[in-house]
């Protein structure tokens, strides 16, 4: 697919690594996306509170060519939601619990949507390949990502890939610090900026492992040190400035490699199977109790 991104979602994912002037454009797009469709560069710059120049190092930062790339972008987000047939908002509202889960999931959709659409086909196969052949897959994440890891290595440990994830700091460094050539690490993280899985990932390469990333800034310093990359969509933003909290996307993630991977691995249904029928008895005896 590896199609254009969606102007908001190039904006909410590289929010954090703005500076302030730049953030008072993202801002003024999020909250006046149609209006800034019809702006020249000068008109943003004093809607904005800021200066041409901040707009076009801004279009650039998002990795467009420049402003009018920019402007198609938004065009095209525009175009889009046009054709919804449900009006969506970025409020949420007590009060309004019907409007409100619908905005919810309208943003949920098109956070998936863009997040499939921006994935390079031989990128995934690259990816899928490193991880069917490993000797060993490390899943690394800290804070809100780190069921994501969790879930990631209980998944392909069921395809029989040797997968390990931990929530103790301190052993996730000790796994990465002793993998080699022949291994894997998936770190998980929205930001990029982590400053402990970029030890991590150093660590591990330069024992020479790959790795592997999903994160919503493709511009982070994780992003730039890993051997792969798969970019997720971010909207959170649009509900809230001041902290990072979802992972529906990377868990999406999870599941297309873990679905793919079951798709072209001849004996990962077996192992599938028999860790079912290994579960299954559990679930029989606790049906039992009840």
């Amino acid at each position: 697919m590896n199609e254009a991104r969606n102007a908001t979602s190039v904006i909410c994912s590289a929010y954090d690594s703005f500076f302030e002037a730049e953030k008072k454009i993202a801002d003024f797009l999020i909250e006046h996306k149609a209006e800034a469709a019809g702006m020249t560069v000068g008109e943003l710059a004093r809607a904005s509170q800021t200066s041409d120049a901040t707009v076009s190092r801004f279009c650039r930062r998002c990795g467009f060519k420049g402003f009018q790339d920019l402007k198609l972008a938004l065009t095209r987000e525009l175009l889009e939601e046009a054709h919804r047939e449900q009006e969506v908002t970025n409020e949420i509202d007590r009060h309004d619990l019907d409007q409100s889960l619908k905005n919810i999931l309208a943003n949920k959709v098109a956070e998936l949507t863009e997040t499939v659409r921006m994935m390079d086909t031989d990128n995934l196969e690259a990816i899928l390949q490193k991880l069917e052949h490993a000797r060993l897959v490390q899943l690394a994440a800290v804070g809100n990502t780190l069921p994501v890891a969790l879930d990631g290595a209980f998944k392909f440990s069921q395809l029989g890939i040797t997968a390990v994830a931990e929530t103790i700091w301190e052993a996730q460094t000790a796994y990465a610090f002793n993998l080699g050539p022949e291994d894997v690490v998936l770190i998980i993280s929205n930001s990029g900026t982590s400053n402990r899985l970029q030890i991590l990932a150093q660590g591990a390469k330069e024992n020479g492992a790959a790795v592997i990333l999903i994160t919503n800034n493709p511009e982070s310093p994780l992003a730039k040190m890993a051997d792969y990359r798969i970019i997720t969509a971010t909207r959170e933003k649009l509900f809230t400035e001041e902290f990072w909290f979802s992972r529906v996307a990377a868990t999406a993630v999870m599941e297309i490699l873990y679905l793919l991977l079951m798709a072209g691995m001849p004996t990962a249904a077996g192992h599938v199977r028999r860790h079912e029928k290994a579960i299954s008895a559990d679930k029989q005896m606790e049906k039992r109790k009840e």
